[in-house]
């Protein structure tokens, strides 16, 4: 467990530096220069990536129930995180309606993809770290809403929000149905 949440302190602290610190992150930036500064912050990303994968894997095998959510929630999670991968997908394809509405897709996409799990998981683990993504995407997404003060949106198209739709589902279905089971070990649908 000592892992996961070093790992959880690490990833998520580097995401953390534009909600806490983002005057220190515009001067890191100047001096080090932009290139130098997205390889730091992709390095730190990849080790603390690396200990949360590894340090949940070593939870799981010596879980601690916290409660055993009823069946249910796994096909209401399924269902939220359609919703995630839309979001997500929203955050690439450019002019979008979902984009242009909700300004920061990904970290509503994250906040939809922690929840969905906390709901569908009930180890020790599965809180600490669906519930350390949720409270940190909540900040950022606070965060985000604050720089954005001022910021005019480019308007979105029904192309390219049905482009993301289809590419969203597609890529749910994909790793719902195969890349989930073969990747985390879990089938979300208990096939």
């Amino acid at each position: 467990m000592t892992l996961l949440i070093l790992g959880l302190l690490v990833f998520l602290g580097v995401h953390s530096v534009r909600i806490f610190a983002e005057s220190w992150r515009v001067r890191q930036v100047a001096k080090l220069g932009a290139n130098p500064w997205k390889g730091l912050y992709s390095l730190a990303s990849l080790v603390g990536f690396a200990m949360i994968v590894w340090g949940y894997g070593m939870a799981r095998g010596e879980p601690v129930v916290i409660w055993s959510p009823p069946v249910w929630t796994r096909h209401l999670a399924a269902l939220l995180t359609v919703f995630t991968f839309v979001l997500v997908v929203a955050a690439y394809i450019p002019r979008n309606m979902i984009k242009a509405k909700l300004h920061h897709p990904m970290i509503l996409g994250i906040k939809v993809w922690a929840l969905a799990h906390l709901l569908a998981n009930g180890m020790l683990a599965d809180i600490i770290l669906f519930g350390a993504f949720l409270v940190w995407a909540a900040l950022d997404f606070r965060a985000a809403r604050a720089r954005d003060r001022g910021v005019a949106y480019a308007a979105g198209a029904a192309g390219g929000t049905a482009i993301t739709m289809v590419v969203g589902v597609v890529a749910w279905a994909a790793f719902a149905f195969w890349l989930h089971a073969r990747l985390i070990g879990v089938s979300p649908f208990g096939n």
